[in-house]
């Protein structure tokens, strides 16, 4: 059963630095609770991150995946290319400049191999975003601190 999220929030930084945090993947697990590891395989010619290999933990469910990523000046999207527990994953962020800083739209679409109830998925999948978003925000502030 394919479940998917989407929110929108406000993050007080430029669209610069939220593309410099979600460029910067090996930063993944020290500001999204969700990943445990994560690992540039390989680059685009540009020197974007292509390839992904992570390590995801959320409300129980462990998995590794490889996903691959595009990339534009205001955007990040991902797609599963093979995983343990997800059939299908495809996620973005997509930024808007706001006149304070960062308006960020976050969506994930997902599929399990496994069957487990769908208000548990989507329970999962609400405490991605959650993750997704708390994490984003606190690391742009880290970041503008700095």
């Amino acid at each position: 059963m394919t479940v998917s999220v989407r929110t929108e929030f406000d993050v007080d930084a430029p669209p610069s630095l939220i593309m410099e945090i979600l460029l910067d993947i090996d930063s993944l697990p020290q500001w999204s609770e969700a990943h445990k590891s994560a690992e540039v395989l390989s680059s685009h010619p540009d020197g974007t991150p292509d390839r992904v290999h992570c390590v995801v933990g959320l409300m129980g469910i462990s998995d590794e995946q490889t996903l691959t990523y595009t990339w534009t000046d205001t955007s990040c999207t991902w797609d599963l290319i093979e995983g343990k527990q997800l059939s299908l994953q495809h996620g973005a962020y997509r930024l808007t400049p706001t006149d304070s800083g960062t308006r960020v739209e976050f969506e994930l679409e997902v599929d399990l191999k496994i069957k487990l109830p769908g208000l548990i998925v989507k329970r999962g999948q609400k405490a991605a975003v959650e993750t997704a978003k708390k994490g984003l925000i606190a690391e742009a502030r880290r970041r503008s601190a700095s």
